[in-house]
């Protein structure tokens, strides 16, 4: 299997080319900007022209969610036209396209986790330039696609909460954490290796869920990290979301349902818990 990651400098981009590296049967190349511009079809075709990729994992986005309140036209080219340009690049070819996208699609004020069919109704620029994409990819690849939703992603790459928390951690006495925000913690390489178990068994194309299973609120997550380091979590104080106004909205609740993987007879992502425990054996640490 020859696997395109675009955004391969990023999170999880990074540990799905070290994965997909380490497989023999599969070759892997990893670009990211400015080697490719997903905006730019002619920078697409270019890459695909080179590498002749036959599944395409597109891990490439606009992920400042504040900063897409003013510039939402901006966010919309990258997590709506760049997923298109892909889309329409993979159906020239006959390759697939994993798209990558989040819980913000959905508004955050349910009270159960939301299913995979659960109908969209984004509050923020953000969700709305990432459902934008999900429906491109939709129309352009229908049967020749798989839509994965993620949330509250960190990993060994990047600027992320865990990495946030860690720095506070070492720099303040306290820390004051929202707790009426709820949603599921994900390890970045848990989701890389949910991937490629979805690549492996290719069920038909459709949209899957993928988080760490479980749900916790911030200030519950940061405790458990404190605790993860040895660190008194009584140092964490709880605060409201009201405390930390910001340009957009955060959801309530980002709980998102797990059934589409046992109905494709694979099983869902482990505990939060037990991922941010290998997320530190593995050796996460403060930027």
């Amino acid at each position: 299997m020859r696997v395109l990651v675009i955004g391969c400098n990023g999170q999880l981009g990074s540990v799905l080319v070290d994965l997909l590296a380490a497989r023999p049967a599969d070759v892997v190349k990893g670009v990211d900007l400015p080697a490719v511009d997903i905006t730019a079809p002619a920078s697409v075709h270019e890459v695909f022209t080179q590498f002749a990729p036959d599944v395409v994992i597109n891990c490439a986005a606009w992920t400042a969610v504040d900063a897409a309140e003013e510039r939402e036209g901006d966010a919309l080219k990258v997590n709506g036209d760049g997923p298109r340009v892909l889309a329409e690049a993979c159906k020239a070819t006959g390759a697939w396209l994993v798209q990558i996208s989040t819980d913000y699609v959905f508004a955050g004020d349910a009270s159960t986790p939301y299913p995979e069919d659960a109908i969209p109704d984004p509050k923020t620029a953000y969700g709305r330039t990432k459902l934008a994409g999900e429906v491109a990819v939709q129309q352009v690849l229908p049967e020749a696609h798989y839509l994965v939703r993620t949330a509250w992603l960190y990993g060994l790459q990047g600027t992320n909460f865990v990495k946030t928390m860690l720095t506070l951690e070492a720099e303040r006495d306290s820390v004051s954490v929202v707790e009426d925000q709820r949603g599921q913690p994900t390890y970045a390489r848990d989701l890389a290796e949910q991937l490629l178990l979805l690549l492996d068994a290719r069920p038909p194309a459709g949209t899957f869920h993928a988080t760490n299973a479980g749900a916790t609120t911030w200030f519950e997550f940061t405790r458990a990290i404190f605790e993860s380091i040895g660190a008194d979590p009584q140092r964490v104080l709880a605060t409201d979301s009201a405390s930390f106004v910001r340009p957009a909205p955060r959801p309530a609740y980002s709980v998102l349902a797990q059934d589409k993987w046992q109905l494709v007879g694979l099983t869902p992502m482990r505990d939060w818990r037990a991922a941010l425990t290998a997320a530190f054996a593995d050796g996460i640490t403060a930027p």
